[in-house]
């Protein structure tokens, strides 16, 4: 079985975790998943409830230079049909390849321990998921209002607009609370 992303070099049989074998290529250090062998191996895994807010902040303190081989297109080892890719929204973004063939996955060289520090190497489909990546573009664009929030703000008043945010949101008559807060706003720019 020839790499997907050099040539030259042909793989070779390795374990990934206690569990998993895999395909290594000793050359650029990236391993081919067999669907089969994954799945079987993620089956017996504790799958972990994801929290959006956290796995965004964890993906923006990612320090990880992704491989020179990252930025090479991928052909499926098994059908030589090239791979789709998974784009993973770290600082310096990377990719993980699928084979539409038989649902194989390659990850270059470090790839493995992002997701597994993610909780994703269980879950490595979700990065395929057009509705999952909706989900987390919606919570970095949240993140980012809070963070426009804090610098106009400053750091007091805005947990203090947060607080009272969300004590609102939760109350049944919260809607009251937003209705008085703008009328008084707009108050003060007319006055």
């Amino acid at each position: 079985m020839q790499c997907p992303k050099d040539k030259t070099s042909t793989l070779v049989e390795d374990t990934l975790e206690p569990g998993l074998t895999v395909m290594r290529c000793p050359k650029t250090g990236g391993v081919w998943l067999d669907r089969e062998n994954y799945e079987r191996w993620r089956s017996q895994q504790p799958q972990p409830e994801f929290d959006l807010e956290t796995l965004s902040q964890q993906l923006a303190d990612i320090d990880f230079q992704p491989p020179p081989t990252d930025a090479k297109a991928a052909l499926c080892p098994d059908s030589g049909r090239i791979m789709t890719r998974a784009r993973v929204d770290a600082p310096k973004p990377f990719y993980i390849e699928r084979s539409p063939f038989n649902a194989g996955i390659w990850l270059d060289a470090g790839e493995w321990d992002i997701l597994k520090h993610l909780g994703l190497h269980v879950q490595i489909d979700r990065l395929f998921s057009s509705s999952w990546k909706s989900q987390l573009r919606e919570q970095h664009q949240v993140e980012l209002q809070r963070d426009a929030i804090i610098d106009k703000l400053g750091e007091e008043v805005a947990e203090q607009v947060f607080a009272l945010a969300d004590t609102l949101k939760n109350h049944p008559n919260g809607d009251f609370g937003v209705a008085y807060l703008m009328q008084q706003f707009d108050e003060g720019m007319m006055g």
